[in-house]
């Protein structure tokens, strides 16, 4: 397929829909956008136009200011744009993301943005998609990234809470989506008490508490000076952020603990002096990635975000059409 043929095409502004004549994801402005969900490496302020969900419209305006585009459109139902049908289906990554399902002349196309497959509380489930070109992140496409039940990764933070009575627990998870997530799990498991949050989680825990999902008790994280001892045996969110500024330093003897599918590799925990990784992801694994390819079965699979080779090894393997788009600009989501 020649690239002028191609219903998608790499641009250094993101990915480009020629037919339609709009970008998905883009990391530069452009005159029209549609964006996945509301993470800074999908959704960037500046455009001429947004087409998206309601809720990541939301979080786009809480992020970036009421204006961070010219115009604005929920993409309730099926919309058409210069003759390509577009709608959105759930991902399962955070609150508000989508598939963006294309319509061409000739071809269905389904780009998933990130996605995840496990149950989450705190967003609407992923949909499976029939679509004859897939593009599919690739954010674990690694066999070895095998995520384990986050209930059982929060079991133990539970049980370090019990064996450490005397000590804070401060778990770094992304103001977007992974705080919410981590409480969500930690109600599931009969967590009551109060959970005390940073500053920075604060706007986006308000909205989620709008959007009904019930998060419970949550506290200001607020130390004041001689009384540390307050959160003593306290579960504290932060973004990973807070971690190197003197915030972290107010806590009596903290357990350093971080949420994200990237605490599978040890080095990485290390390097951030975490004590207790949790294990805890909002994309598809290995087995998960493979298995969205098995079963929607597509004639060609694009991938992007991500470690491609693989993935596109294990593709040639099963005699199955892919190929890497390579955007520029994306490097690790912070999930």
């Amino acid at each position: 397929m020649q690239q002028s043929d191609a219903p998608l095409i790499p641009r250094p502004e993101g990915l480009y829909c020629p037919e339609g004549d709009f970008h998905i994801d883009p990391m530069r402005p452009v005159a029209r956008a549609l964006v996945t969900h509301g993470h800074a490496d999908h959704a960037r302020a500046g455009h001429g136009a947004v087409l998206a969900t309601r809720q990541t419209l939301d979080i786009m305006a809480l992020r970036y200011g009421p204006d961070f585009a010219q115009s604005q459109q929920i993409a309730d139902g099926v919309a058409d744009i210069n003759g390509v049908r577009i709608a959105f289906h759930p991902a399962g990554h955070v609150l508000g993301s989508a598939q963006i399902s294309l319509h061409t002349r000739h071809q269905r196309i389904t780009i998933t943005g990130d996605y995840a497959r496990r149950p989450n509380a705190a967003c609407a489930p992923w949909e499976p998609v029939p679509c004859d070109i897939l593009v599919t992140e690739a954010t674990f496409a690694l066999p070895v990234f095998r995520h384990p039940d986050p209930a059982a990764e929060i079991g133990k933070l539970l049980a370090s809470v019990a064996a450490f009575p005397d000590r804070a627990h401060l778990v770094g998870a992304y103001a977007l989506g992974k705080a919410q997530r981590v409480i969500m799990l930690l109600r599931a498991a009969g967590y009551d008490a109060p959970i005390y949050i940073h500053g920075a989680l604060q706007k986006l825990c308000d909205y989620h508490i709008a959007q009904d999902i019930a998060l419970g008790d949550l506290r200001p994280a607020t130390v004041e000076r001689g009384r540390k001892g307050d959160f003593a045996g306290a579960i504290v969110l932060a973004p990973p952020s807070a971690f190197a500024a003197t915030w972290a330093q107010r806590f009596p003897d903290p357990v350093i603990c971080f949420a994200s599918g990237w605490m599978m590799v040890r080095a990485r925990a290390r390097q951030r002096g975490v004590e207790l990784p949790l294990v805890i992801s909002d994309h598809v694994d290995w087995p998960e990635l493979t298995r969205t390819i098995t079963e929607l079965d597509p004639s060609e699979t694009w991938v992007t975000h991500g470690r491609e080779d693989a993935i596109l090894r294990w593709c040639a393997l099963e005699g199955r059409q892919a190929r890497p788009l390579r955007l520029v600009g994306y490097e690790d989501e912070p999930e």
